[in-house]
């Protein structure tokens, strides 16, 4: 799977924390146009990173198909091992959507894919992180000797909590291989940063 965008991160990292596994409706935080929240959606199939299914009565339409059946999507595993995050295994509905993705497909997400693979981790530089994006500016706010909190990091970056989470977890841990710790301080509450000591 080529190298996931700021945006692409926060599709999958939204998808990821939902029950149901949809990334539809975008977060509020992605500010994107129709047309280009379609591309980056059919991309994120194309690579297996998210499938097509039938859609539910409350399910957010995707698209329709000639004989009228709605589709939604879901995330599926090689779109949770490209965040860096575990399948979760008491979901029938995301290994159906896994099993159902084409064979040469799948083969090619899990060989790319692969969250274990130690050149994941080799990467580990905040210089991989393209100047400008939220991500290089997440990294900052860690980096800071005072280090930030979820909702002080959600603020500056107008991101939601769970896809501040993900980021850090998925972005920076599993694809820069960067060290973000934590701890409890007295008055702010958990507070990450990154280990710059390494």
């Amino acid at each position: 799977m080529p190298k996931l965008t700021d945006t692409q991160l926060i599709i999958l990292s939204t998808a990821a924390n939902r029950k149901d596994g949809a990334p539809l409706p975008l977060p509020k935080s992605v500010r994107i146009n129709k047309g280009a929240a379609a591309r980056i959606l059919k991309s994120l199939v194309k690579h297996g990173a998210i499938a097509e299914r039938p859609a539910l009565r409350d399910d957010a339409a995707w698209r329709e198909t000639e004989d009228g059946q709605r589709l939604t999507l879901v995330i599926t595993d090689g779109g949770r091992q490209a965040l860096g995050t575990l399948p979760d295994k008491g979901s029938k509905t995301r290994t159906a959507e896994a099993k159902s993705q084409p064979r040469e497909a799948s083969r090619r997400t899990s060989r790319t894919t692969n969250a274990s693979e130690p050149k994941m981790k080799t990467k580990g530089s905040t210089s991989t992180a393209r100047k400008g994006t939220k991500i290089a500016q997440l990294i900052e706010l860690l980096k800071r000797k005072t280090g930030a909190t979820i909702d002080e990091i959600a603020e500056a970056t107008n991101w939601q909590r769970h896809s501040v989470r993900g980021a850090i977890s998925g972005a920076l841990k599993k694809k820069l291989g960067l060290t973000v710790r934590s701890k409890a301080i007295n008055g702010r509450g958990q507070v990450y940063r990154i280990d710059v000591g390494r």
